[in-house]
């Protein structure tokens, strides 16, 4: 089993790096999703390696998300900079990561896309989107949350299909657009794939 890359394992114990820009209540937001993720970890039989990435992703998620978008473009390729700027900042935490050093794909992957979602999340990011949707210090459809958390993780993505009905439902009510992998996201709970 490889070992924590150094910065995941601080991370994993609720050390955030240098870099992090995230104050009391961004942090503890954090806390409270790496406090989920360990909780449905155990759940679901993880062994301590794989409980530590899951801690270290929802810690690591956040990171930069109080860096004002105009910060972060420079850090984005043209590509990822298409995406809402409110969703900048996971693709940012992903790639400053990765120039750190870490090279584990499921972490890089769920913090780089838990804003709008992939088809291609493991479990890791199946649960990072969930437990950074539902986590108890959101104060909006409180009872809808609890009813969703008391599902995780034995019917995960049956709630992701929950969570994801009411986003995608938000923004068509809103009309704005509903970006590309967030539907690919739902097609793959819809269709299996």
């Amino acid at each position: 089993m490889p070992s924590l890359h150094p910065l995941v394992a601080a991370a994993a114990r609720g050390q955030l790096p240098d870099w992090a820009v995230a104050g009391r209540g961004r942090r503890s937001h954090m806390a409270r999703v790496a406090s989920l993720l360990e909780q449905w970890g155990r759940e679901i039989g993880l062994g301590k390696h794989q409980i530590a990435r899951w801690r270290a992703a929802g810690y690591l998620h956040d990171a930069l998300r109080e860096v004002p978008p105009a910060e972060l473009a420079d850090l984005l390729s043209g590509r990822l900079r298409g995406l809402p700027a409110k969703a900048w900042h996971g693709p940012a935490a992903a790639d400053v990561l990765r120039s750190e050093g870490v090279r584990d794909r499921g972490i890089l992957h769920a913090i780089r896309w838990h804003t709008v979602g992939s088809r291609k999340f493991g479990r890791l990011g199946r649960a990072l989107y969930a437990a950074d949707a539902l986590e108890p210090g959101r104060t909006r459809r409180v009872r809808w949350r609890e009813r969703l958390r008391a599902r995780m993780p034995v019917e995960m993505d049956a709630v992701l299909g929950e969570i994801l009905s009411h986003r995608i439902g938000y923004l068509i009510g809103a009309r704005q657009p509903v970006h590309p992998r967030t539907l690919g996201f739902w097609n793959s709970l819809v269709d299996g794939s």
